[in-house]
């Protein structure tokens, strides 16, 4: 399981940071109160992190003499165990799968069919984001959200009943209105995951993870999550031309960004990356083809794997 991987890493380094530091401070007296272990901030944690090795005031607190240690041998140990840590992992994760979570938001608009199609001729998982008012717009679009619904290839998920009419500051200002939007989107849409994803925010609330980009939306993340639902953002956007609605960035553009956060282990959760789309950049048929290539490009990697966003993040057996 990833908790158990977790905590291997975290073990390890511990024992990693010990070996290093004690050989550090070796010169420093044998009576030094070393009751604290170096490491137990690191083995608390839930979320692997980097920056636990002692600092220069930490020594102080433990009685261990800066000057009989050295600042540039601790700064020269800190480099070299973070740039070992991080090798290892790394290592460890590249031989593992790799998993891909293709979110496309705002829909259902005059992009979603071409989507149903395009993902449905390659066997490919969606989440889609949707947006109750916009079903109401017309029999099209009513159509075009029940093909959504009906294909297995496609999880159907909550981005509120008015996309806060785009006025995403006062929207939140009110969380127990915006509140009262989602539960309204969920029981219109008759939506059967209770997954949201922020209009306006790249905001992450779900288990132990909270990130949040903007506070004007905190409250009413808290709100989603005491009652019941996980908020999920995104790691790469592919950018919408608000004028155009058409794609910014090349097929190159956005395939490399995806390949680089899972060599880098640099999305949220390692080996775990979100794609962020909007239903509107495939209307036309320059962006249809646009994310045929992107998908035929990410499909050829043999280690890369497409997910729903309820399955989030992957776990390891």
């Amino acid at each position: 399981m990833i908790e158990n991987f977790k905590y291997f890493i975290l073990l390890f380094k511990s024992m990693l940071l010990l070996v290093l530091f004690n050989s550090c401070i070796s010169q420093s007296s044998s009576n030094n109160d070393l009751r604290e272990p170096i490491g137990q901030k690191a083995i608390d944690s839930n979320v692997i992190q980097f920056d636990t090795l002692p600092t220069l005031d930490t020594l102080k607190i433990m009685g261990t003499s800066v000057d009989s240690v050295g600042k540039d041998t601790i700064e020269k140990t800190k480099k070299w165990a973070f740039r070992e840590i991080n090798d290892s992992i790394r290592n460890a994760l590249n031989k593992r799968p790799k998993h891909i979570y293709l979110s496309f938001d705002d829909g259902p608009l005059i992009g979603s069919r071409a989507i149903d199609s395009i993902i449905s001729a390659r066997n490919i998982k969606i989440s889609a984001f949707l947006i109750g008012k916009h079903a109401h717009m017309s029999k099209h679009l009513m159509k075009s959200y029940k093909r959504y619904y009906d294909n297995p290839l496609v999880d159907c998920y909550n981005h509120s009943f008015t996309h806060a009419n785009n006025r995403f500051q006062t929207f939140y200002s009110n969380p127990q209105k915006a509140f009262e939007d989602f539960e309204k989107n969920e029981l219109d849409l008759e939506l059967k995951h209770k997954i949201v994803r922020m209009p306006g925010r790249n905001i992450w609330y779900f288990n132990e993870m909270r990130r949040v980009d903007l506070n004007s939306g905190a409250s009413t993340a808290e709100m989603l999550y005491n009652n019941g639902y996980k908020i999920y953002g995104w790691d790469v956007e592919w950018r919408i031309n608000g004028i155009t609605g058409k794609p910014v960035q090349t097929v190159d553009q956005v395939y490399t960004r995806i390949k680089n956060y899972m060599n880098n282990k640099s999305s949220l959760v390692p080996n775990n990356v979100v794609l962020l789309m909007h239903d509107d950049m495939f209307q036309h048929m320059s962006g249809q083809i646009q994310l045929s290539a992107l998908l035929d490009s990410l499909q050829k990697h043999p280690d890369y794997h497409f997910e729903f966003l309820k399955d989030y993040p992957f776990v390891y057996n």
